[in-house]
C-alpha cells in the first residue's frame, strides 16, 4: 500500500504545475485548483490577454485562434477587444485575418474603440491580398457610426473596380449595410449597384442582386439590359445567390411578357363561339390570331430553361425558389415538372417538409393533376410530426376524386384511430370535406361518422358531431333518425362545441323532432346554471324556436330559461335574453318586428362550405414568409400582374450587341464582312450553277469557312485546321481532295452544311404552311435565301462526287450522320423540333423546283428517287375509348385515319365515333382537360353542341405524338359529366409509306447498320 501510494504521489507532484499554469489565470494563488470553477473571473482571459501582447507571431496567432474558437462556440469575448485591435495593424497575414474575423463580429458593438483603427482600415483597403481588401470592407462597413458614412461609400466605389470578385462581392454587401444606416445615400449606391450589375462574375451576381432588392427593387430598367446575362450565369452562381436571382427574375417576368396561361382559359371560349356561322377562312384566320397573339417570347422561354436544371439542385431553398417561378411564369402544361422535385424534398429534415408541403398544399387546391400520380407520398407516417401529418392530411383532401376517394377512405379510417388527438379532430373534418366535394360519397361519409359517435374518445365524438352538423345542412329532410340519435347523446357528451351543435340542430330542425325537442330544452333547462356560455346561448336559442313552433308545450320551459338568463353573470346571455324576450313574447313595448320572429328565427340557412384554409394564401408569392404565415411580411414585395401588352423587347438586346462587337473585334472581322451574303440574289446564284465543278467547290468552301467564322467556334486549332483543309481543297483538283484528304475537319463542315440546309427547308415549309408576323416572315425570308443558295452549291459538288467509289459514300454517310447525332446532344431536347428529313416529307409534292433540287443535295446519293405515297390499305379496326358503362351511356370509339392532318405535319388524324346509347339528349360534347407529357399536342375537334338519343357523330382530332408511343390523356366532358380517357398509338402509325427502289433500300439499310457501329465502337473494334 505504502509502495502504491508513494507512486501516485509522485504522479500528483509531476501535473501540478501543468495545473497550476491552466488555474492561473482564472483562481487566486490562496483558493485551492479544485475550487477554480467557483472563483471570481475578475482574471478571466489573462493569458490571453499577455499572448496578444508579446513580442512572438506565434503567441499572437495562438491567442487569436483561441478567440475565434471561443466566438465559434457562443461565448463572449468582447473584453478583448482593447488587446485585439492593437494587433490590426500586424504584418503577419494570417494574424491580420483573424484580427479582422473578430473586429467583424465586435465592431458594432465597440464603435468607439473601432473608429481609433479606421485609418488601419483605410491603408488595408489596398493592401495587396485580396483577402485582407475584402475584411477590411467589411469591418469598415460594420462600423454603425454616420460620421464615416463619406470614407465609407468612397471605400465601397474603389472596391466595385477591385480586380479580385472576391472584394467585389463585399462591396455588393457593404451597400446594404450603408443604406440600412443613410437611406440618403440611394442615389449613389444606385449607381454603383448598375456597374456591379454589369459584373460578369458568379461570385458578384448574388449579392449585387440581393443589394438592388434591398435598396431600390422598383428599378427595374436596371435589369432590362442583365436580363440575358443574369439567366446565363444562373445555373453558376453560389446556390443563396440562385435563390435572391431567381425571385428578382420572378418579378421582373410578370412586368415583362404576357401571361401565358390565356392560352388554356380564354381561347377555348374565343375558339368554341360562333363557330357555325362562320366560314373556313375566317376560321383559319382565327387560328392565326390565336397563334400570334400567344407566341412565348423567347426571353421568356431564356428563364424558364436556364432555371429547368436547378431542380436537381442539392439545396431545398433553391428547388423551391425554381418552383414557385414556374407556378407563377410557366405555362399551365409546363408546371408539372416541378412536382417531381417537390416531392423529393419530402424526404428532408421536419422543417423543410413543412414548408413544401405548405406550398404543395397551395399549388393542389387550383391544379390537382401535378400531385395525383404521388398520392403515396402524402400517406402519414407514425413518426411525422402532428404539423407535417395536418398538412399531408390537407394534400390528400385537395387531391380526393371519384377515383382515389375509397382508397383514401380506408386510409382516413387508420387515422382517426391515431393517439394524436389533435390529428384525429383534423382527419374527421376531413372526412367531411370530401363528402361535400364529391357527392358519391356523402352518405358512405355520414354514415362512417355517425358509426364514430360511438367512440370512446371524447374528442373524436365531438369533432364528429360538428361536421355532421354540418354535412345535415345540405339534406336535412332525409336524416331525421340521425338527428334523433345524436339527440339522446346529449347526456354523455361534455365537450361544448359539440353540445352546442345538437341543441342547434334540434332547434334548426325541430318541426322534425315535435316529440323529442321540448324534452330536450327540459333537460338542459335543469342544467342551464352550470354549462359554457356556449351552450347557454344555444339553449336560449332553442326555447326561443320551440316557443314561436309549440308554444303551448314550452311556453313555461322557455319563460323559465329567460329568467335564469336575466341574471346570468355574462353580459352576453344577459343581453341575448333581453333581446329574445322583446322579440317573441309580444307586449306593449315591443315593436313591429315581433311580427317576424318567426320568420327570423326560422329562416333557411345556408350551408356552411367546407373549404381548405390554404385557399385564399394564392395571392401571396409561393416560397416567401408571407405566405407561410398568411399575412403580409416587412419588406414583402407583391407580384404584379401580366400586363395585357408586352412592353417593348428590344430593351434586352443591348448586351447581345455589345458581346457581338467583342467576338467581332477579337475575330478581326471588318463590318464589310457581315452582309456579303445577303447581297447576291437568287437569280445571279441561278446564273452561276453553270459554272464548272471545281469553281462551286472553291465558293461553297469559303461560304462554310465564312460560316464557321461568324459562328465563333471556341475550339481555336479546329477551326485554323478547318480552314487550311478547305483551303487546299479549292486550289488542288476536286476528286484527288475528296478521295484521299479528307480528314475529320472536312467532315465536321460538311456536317455543319447539313445541318443548315436542314435548317433551311424546315423554315421553308414553315413559311408556306403558316402565317407569320411580317418582322418573322422576312427575316425567314432572308435566312431561307441563305440556305436555298448554300443547298444549291452542295447539290452541285454532290452530283460532281457521283463519281467516286461507293465506299467512299458510304464513309460520307456514316460522317454525315454522326456530326448530326453530335449536333442533336448540344441542343436543349424541349425546345427541339425534330427537323423532318426527305426520305418522308409529307409535303413533298407541293414543294417548289428549287426545294426539290435542295433535297436531292441532301439525299446519301444523287441517282436515288424516294417519294412518300398515299395509303394503300387503311385497316377498318376500331379501338374503344369510352365505355357505354363507365361513360353513363356515352359510348366512344376511335380509328387512324391514315390521312394526311390538316392541323398539322406533326399531327396524327384520328376519328373518332361518339354514340348515344341513352334515352335522352347529351349536349355539349367536347374535350376537357389534357394530362400529356412534354411536348405532346392535341388539336380538339369541335364542341358536339347536341347528340340526340340512339344517334352517333364522327369528328376528326390530331395528336402530336411527339414520334413516341405514350398515351395521351384527356378527359371527354359532356355538360353534366366528364370522363377520363387515353389513345394510345401503334409503332406503325406514327410512320409514313415511302417508295424507294432495291438499290436505295440496301443503302439506307448500310447507314443503319453505320450508325450502329458508331454508336456501339467496341464492336467496331471487333469486326475490324
Amino acid at each position: 500500500m505504502s509502495g502504491n501510494g508513494h507512486g501516485y504521489g509522485e504522479q500528483a507532484g509531476e501535473a501540478a504545475p501543468e495545473l497550476a499554469q491552466e488555474a492561473a489565470p482564472t483562481t487566486a494563488p490562496s483558493v485551492p485548483a479544485a475550487f477554480g470553477l467557483f472563483s471570481s473571473d475578475t482574471k478571466k482571459n489573462e493569458d490571453l490577454k499577455q499572448m496578444l501582447e508579446s513580442s512572438k507571431d506565434s503567441a499572437k496567432l495562438d491567442a487569436m485562434k483561441r478567440i475565434v474558437g471561443m466566438i465559434a462556440k457562443g461565448k463572449n469575448a468582447s473584453e478583448l477587444f482593447p488587446a485585439v485591435v492593437k494587433n490590426v495593424a500586424s504584418k503577419n497575414i494570417e494574424i491580420k485575418k483573424l484580427v479582422y474575423v473578430y473586429l467583424m463580429r465586435y465592431a458594432e458593438e465597440q464603435q468607439d474603440l473601432a473608429l481609433l483603427s479606421i485609418s488601419t482600415f483605410q491603408r488595408a483597403l489596398k493592401d495587396p491580398n485580396q483577402l485582407i481588401r475584402a475584411s477590411a470592407l467589411r469591418v469598415l462597413s460594420s462600423i454603425r457610426v454616420p460620421i464615416i458614412v463619406p470614407i465609407m461609400m468612397l471605400a465601397i466605389k474603389e472596391a466595385s473596380s477591385d480586380l479580385s470578385p472576391y472584394v467585389r462581392k463585399n462591396a455588393a454587401h457593404a451597400i446594404q449595410k450603408l443604406y440600412s444606416l443613410d437611406p440618403e445615400q440611394k442615389e449613389m449606391l444606385i449607381e454603383v449597384i448598375e456597374k456591379l450589375l454589369k459584373d460578369r462574375s458568379t461570385l458578384v451576381a448574388g449579392s449585387v442582386v440581393m443589394a438592388f432588392e434591398e435598396v431600390c427593387p422598383d428599378r427595374i430598367d436596371l435589369i432590362h439590359k442583365n436580363y440575358r446575362k443574369l439567366c446565363n450565369l444562373l445555373v453558376d452562381v453560389e446556390e443563396w445567390g440562385q435563390v435572391v436571382i431567381i425571385h428578382m427574375l420572378t418579378r421582373y417576368a410578370r412586368t415583362q411578357f404576357i401571361s401565358p396561361w390565356k392560352t388554356d382559359d380564354d381561347i377555348v371560349e374565343e375558339h368554341s363561339e360562333n363557330n357555325f356561322y362562320e366560314s373556313d377562312e375566317e376560321q383559319k384566320e382565327k387560328d392565326r390570331n390565336v397563334k400570334k397573339t400567344y407566341t412565348m417570347d423567347p426571353d421568356h422561354r431564356l428563364l424558364l430553361r436556364n432555371t429547368k436544371p436547378l431542380l436537381q439542385s442539392r439545396n431545398a431553398a433553391v428547388v423551391m425558389a425554381v418552383a414557385q417561378l414556374y407556378w407563377h411564369l410557366a405555362p399551365k402544361s409546363e408546371a408539372g415538372i416541378v412536382s417531381k422535385s417537390l416531392v423529393r424534398l419530402l424526404r428532408s429534415n421536419r422543417e423543410v417538409q413543412y414548408i413544401v408541403l405548405q406550398n404543395i398544399a397551395t399549388m393542389s387546391i387550383q391544379r390537382k393533376g401535378m400531385f395525383e400520380p404521388y398520392l403515396k407520398s402524402f400517406y402519414v407516417r407514425s413518426t411525422d410530426p402532428t404539423m407535417i401529418k395536418t398538412l399531408k392530411l390537407e394534400i390528400l383532401t385537395n387531391l380526393a376524386n371519384e377515383a382515389n376517394i375509397s382508397t383514401l377512405l380506408r386510409e382516413f379510417q387508420t387515422y382517426v384511430k391515431s393517439q394524436d388527438k389533435q390529428f384525429a379532430a383534423a382527419t374527421i373534418q376531413a372526412i367531411g370535406r370530401c363528402a361535400t366535394n364529391i357527392t358519391e360519397v356523402t352518405d358512405t361519409c355520414l354514415n362512417g361518422l355517425v358509426c364514430l359517435l360511438s367512440n370512446r374518445d371524447e374528442t373524436v365524438v365531438a369533432e364528429s358531431v360538428v361536421v355532421i352538423k354540418k354535412l345535415l345542412q345540405t339534406q336535412p329532410a332525409h336524416h331525421g333518425e340521425i338527428i334523433k340519435h345524436m339527440a339522446k347523446l346529449l347526456d354523455n357528451i361534455t365537450v361544448p362545441v359539440a353540445r352546442a351543435s345538437i341543441l342547434w340542430l334540434i332547434g334548426e330542425y325541430c318541426e322534425r323532432v315535435p316529440k323529442i325537442a321540448p324534452d330536450v330544452l327540459r333537460k338542459t333547462a335543469k342544467s342551464f346554471t352550470n354549462e359554457d356560455d356556449l351552450v347557454k346561448l344555444q339553449i336560449l336559442s332553442l326555447g326561443a324556436k320551440l316557443y314561436l313552433t309549440n308554444s303551448k308545450q314550452t311556453k313555461l320551459l322557455t319563460q323559465y330559461v329567460l329568467n335564469l338568463g336575466k341574471y346570468d353573470q355574462s353580459y352576453d346571455i344577459r343581453d341575448r335574453t333581453r333581446f329574445i324576450r322583446q322579440l317573441i313574447v309580444p307586449n306593449e313595448k315591443s315593436g313591429a318586428l315581433s311580427k317576424y320572429a318567426k320568420k327570423i328565427f326560422l329562416a333557411q340557412k345556408p350551408a356552411p362550405l367546407l373549404e381548405s384554409p390554404f385557399k385564399d394564401r394564392d395571392h401571396f408569392q409561393l416560397g416567401t414568409l408571407s405566405h407561410t404565415l398568411n399575412s403580409r411580411a416587412t419588406g414583402y414585395l407583391e407580384l404584379s400582374d401580366w400586363p395585357d401588352v408586352a412592353p417593348d423587347p428590344a430593351v434586352r438586346n443591348v448586351e447581345v450587341a455589345e458581346s457581338a462587337k467583342e467576338w467581332t473585334a477579337i475575330l478581326g472581322k471588318t463590318k464589310k464582312e457581315k452582309p456579303t451574303e445577303k447581297f447576291y440574289s437568287e437569280s445571279e446564284e441561278e446564273e452561276d450553277e453553270s459554272a464548272s465543278t471545281s469553281a462551286t467547290e472553291s465558293e461553297s468552301g469559303s461560304e462554310s469557312e465564312k460560316e464557321d467564322k461568324e459562328e465563333g467556334s471556341s475550339d481555336e486549332s479546329s477551326a485554323s485546321s478547318s480552314s487550311s483543309e478547305e483551303s487546299s481543297d479549292s486550289e488542288s483538283d476536286s476528286k484527288e481532295s475528296i478521295a484521299k484528304k479528307a480528314s475529320g475537319a472536312v467532315k465536321e463542315s460538311n456536317a455543319e452544311e447539313i445541318k443548315r440546309k436542314a435548317k433551311g427547308i424546315s423554315k421553308t415549309r414553315n413559311t408556306s404552311s403558316s402565317s407569320d408576323t411580317a418582322s418573322s416572315s422576312s427575316e425567314e425570308s432572308s435566312s431561307d435565301s441563305k440556305s436555298v443558295s448554300d443547298s444549291r452549291s452542295d447539290s452541285d459538288s454532290g452530283k460532281s462526287r457521283s463519281a467516286t467509289s461507293s465506299k467512299k459514300e458510304e464513309k460520307t454517310a456514316q460522317d454525315r450522320k454522326t456530326a448530326s447525332k453530335q449536333d442533336v446532344f448540344l441542343l436543349d431536347l424541349d425546345d427541339f423540333h425534330p427537323v423532318t428529313t426527305p426520305v418522308a416529307v409529307p409535303t413533298a409534292a407541293v414543294l417548289s423546283p428549287s426545294l426539290t433540287a435542295d433535297l436531292e443535295g441532301l439525299s446519301l446519293s444523287g441517282s436515288s428517287v424516294i417519294d412518300v405515297t398515299t395509303q394503300v390499305f387503311v385497316p377498318t379496326k376500331t379501338h374503344e375509348m369510352l365505355h357505354r358503362m363507365t361513360g353513363k351511356g356515352l359510348s366512344a370509339h376511335y380509328h387512324f385515319s391514315r390521312q394526311p392532318d390538316m392541323f398539322g405535319d406533326h399531327m396524327v388524324s384520328v376519328q373518332v365515333t361518339v354514340t348515344n346509347t341513352t334515352d335522352q339528349k347529351i349536349e355539349n360534347i367536347h374535350i376537357g382537360e389534357a394530362k400529356l407529357p412534354l411536348g405532346m399536342r392535341i388539336h380538339e375537334f369541335n364542341p358536339i353542341e347536341c347528340l340526340e338519343p340512339g344517334g352517333s357523330a364522327t369528328v376528326s382530332m390530331g395528336i402530336d405524338f411527339c414520334d413516341s408511343t405514350q398515351t395521351a390523356s384527356f378527359q371527354l366532358c359532356t355538360k353534366d359529366d366528364h370522363f377520363n380517357v387515353n389513345i394510345q398509338p401503334p409503332v406503325g402509325e406514327l410512320l409514313l409509306p415511302v417508295t424507294m427502289s432495291e438499290k436505295d433500300f440496301k443503302k439506307e439499310q448500310a447507314c443503319l447498320s453505320a450508325l450502329y457501329l458508331l454508336s456501339n465502337p467496341r464492336d467496331a473494334d471487333r469486326n475490324e
